[in-house]
Order: C-alpha cells, then sequence, then structure tokens
C-alpha cells in the first residue's frame, strides 16, 4: 500500500493499492464511528459490481446507501437535489459523513452534495476507476450547466481518498482510455522520462497491477503538489487543466456522456501540442492510435462547434481562448491564443490525425 500526504487547507491522506478499504476499521474508525449517520453515494454500475464488497468493509457501521445514475448524465441538478433528499427524509445532520463510491463523477456530484448539505459535512473519496486518480484528488467538486462542464461547484477537500486497486479490474477499455489520459496528462506537465515510459504503452490492458499503482501514484503526486501550492486555482493549478480546453468543448458540443472525459482529454491534449509546436505531438497521436482512442472523431467536430464552448471556459476572460502549453515537457504555461491563429492549429491538427489513420 501507498500512501501520500496532501497538505491542503485541511491535509488528508491518499492510499493506493490492495486491502486499504481496511483502513476502514483502522485509521478512519474514529472518523466512522463518529459520525450519527454514514450514507453511500454510489454509480448504480459500481454498486451492482462492488457494493457488497465495499459494504463488507463497513459491518461495524450503520450505512444507507442511494445510488445515482451512472455516466456524466449524473452531474446534473436534478441528481444533486435528490441527493439532498435523500440525506434530508433519511435524517442525515451535520454530524454525518458521505462515502463517494465511484469514478469521477460520483466523486465530483458527492463532494459538492458533501460541501452544501447543511453548509459542509465531511465525505471520504472511494474511486474505482484510474479516471478518478485525478478528480478524487484536490477537493474540485461540480455538477454541469447546459453551457459548459463543471459551471457550478465548490473547493473542499475531502477527509481521506481510499483507493483500492482491486475495484479497477472492471474497468471497460473506454474507461482505461479515459483515465490513462489524464495519467498521460501528469507526465506531460510534469517529466519527460516517466512520458517515455508511457508513450511505449502498446497495450493498455497489459499494464500490471505494480506498474497500474506506481502511474496512479505518480499522478496523485503531481496533483497533490501543486494543489499543495495553489490550492483554489489562481494560478498554477491551472496548468491541470491541459488539454482541457478544446476536451470540455467537445464534451458540451456532442452532448455529455457520448464521449468519455478523458478521450475527450486526449484529443485536446493534442490540439494544446498542436498550439505548443511540441515534438512529442506525432508520438501521441501514434499512441493514440495504437490504444483505440478516437482521433477520428475530431473530423466531424468543426472549429466553430466548439469555439463559443472554449469562449466559456473557466480558464478565460471577456470572451477570450485561453490554453495551457507546453514550452517543452514538464514545463506548462498560459497564453491567450488569437481567434485566426487557434483555427489554423486546429485544421492543422486534424490534418495531422487524417496522416495518422491512413
Amino acid at each position: 500500500m501507498k500512501s501520500l500526504r496532501v497538505e491542503a487547507e485541511k491535509p488528508y491522506e491518499v492510499h493506493i493499492g490492495r486491502g486499504v478499504l481496511n483502513l476502514f476499521s483502522t485509521e478512519y474508525r474514529e472518523l466512522l464511528g463518529s459520525a450519527d449517520a454514514i450514507a453511500v453515494i454510489a454509480d448504480e454500475n459500481v454498486a451492482s459490481l462492488h457494493l457488497d464488497y465495499l459494504l463488507s468493509f463497513l459491518e461495524p457501521f450503520q450505512v444507507r446507501v442511494f445510488k445515482i445514475p451512472s455516466g456524466e448524465g449524473a452531474k446534473s441538478i436534478k441528481v444533486f437535489m435528490d441527493c439532498h433528499s435523500f440525506l434530508l427524509a433519511e435524517g442525515f445532520s451535520r454530524k454525518s459523513l458521505i462515502l463517494a463510491f465511484g469514478g469521477g463523477v460520483v466523486g465530483d456530484v458527492a463532494g459538492f452534495v458533501a460541501s452544501t448539505f447543511m453548509r459542509g459535512i465531511p465525505y471520504i473519496q472511494i474511486p474505482t476507476t484510474i479516471l478518478a486518480h485525478d478528480s478524487a484528488v484536490g477537493g474540485k467538486t461540480a455538477i454541469n450547466h447546459p453551457s459548459g462542464k463543471n459551471m457550478i461547484g465548490t473547493f473542499y477537500q475531502p477527509a481521506a481518498v481510499l483507493y483500492d486497486i482491486q475495484l479497477l479490474h472492471t474497468l471497460p477499455a473506454k474507461e482505461v482510455r479515459s483515465g490513462m489520459a489524464e495519467v498521460i496528462k501528469h507526465a506531460f506537465i510534469s517529466n519527460e522520462h516517466w512520458l517515455g515510459e508511457l508513450l511505449e504503452i502498446k497495450s493498455l490492458d497489459t499494464i500490471s497491477d505494480e506498474k497500474m499503482v506506481l502511474h496512479l501514484e505518480r499522478g496523485i503526486a503531481v496533483k497533490a503538489a501543486i494543489v499543495e501550492e495553489d490550492e483554489y486555482e489562481s494560478g498554477v493549478r491551472k496548468y491541470l487543466n491541459f488539454g482541457h480546453t478544446l476536451a470540455h468543448a467537445i464534451e458540451a458540443h456532442l452532448g455529455y456522456g457520448r464521449i468519455t472525459h478523458g478521450e475527450a482529454v486526449a484529443l485536446g491534449m493534442a490540439y494544446a501540442l498542436q498550439l505548443s509546436g511540441h515534438p512529442r505531438l506525432m508520438d501521441f497521436l501514434s499512441w493514440c492510435k495504437t490504444n483505440g482512442y478516437p482521433l477520428e472523431g475530431l473530423s466531424g467536430i468543426s472549429f466553430k462547434d466548439v469555439l463559443g464552448y472554449m469562449k466559456k471556459d473557466k480558464k478565460s476572460s471577456g470572451g477570450s481562448l485561453s490554453f495551457v502549453l507546453l514550452k517543452e515537457t514538464g514545463t506548462p504555461y498560459m497564453e491567450t491564443i488569437d481567434e485566426k491563429r487557434a483555427e489554423s492549429d486546429y485544421e492543422e491538427l486534424r490534418s495531422k490525425i487524417n496522416e495518422v489513420l491512413k
């Protein structure tokens, strides 16, 4: 088991590996025991696969379960209110505790609920996807608005993150792709050697548990270091959004859930690499093709389709186009790009993708 400490305003530990849920009966027994009620807010698909496994570690405690729909569509005001209605109907109070059980969507929703229920109660993240190694750490919570992704939310740190690697074994291929896109994002903004190691992977389903723990630990360490420096995203934390300006625009344009978040981030990173003039662009496109990322999806999305959404990105202001770019691997920076150049590079990227896909 690996453990990392996140030195946020309220510090907490991230535990990664096999058997981490045993910590409920040791390190976190006092936290759970002091709660007058415990709610598991769970992705319905994850619950069907793993709820009994989770509950087996929670037998000493009184736990009630509320299941929410699987997928990005759950990040809605309706689901948010349904969670609050459940907590109120079940008599939860300011002394209660929430366990977020699922991927990034559940973590975002349950965290937002925890931050707003009776002005804030503690919650623990129990991520079940690779993608959630990014979203479960750092305290960003949110739901979506039709005009943009993650537009309604809070900064609210969890009390702990318990990351049981065993829960990743049932992930479908598209969710493995989605999560590994965020892993390679962390490599791009931090470490060329690690990036080279990831780009050598020819099949994502051949990654051993030991290697996966190592990659997740590295990614979480990158994020934790940035969160410690800039908890509320006033500066360097924006670098964690590498690839996300276009990614969020693609998700909003297609409709949330039509493409996985990580697959959209892969396309967004390719665009950011094109804007940066980064030498790894073609290597990255080849890696995406080899590992089944939907590069062809960009051919059906015009620049005008995503322009308006990119102008509404949280990093932008006054309708400008702001991107996280890379001077070189490990050296991210922010730049405002004029619309003409942004469109030209978008078309150039689509041309390069067509070349790779031939």
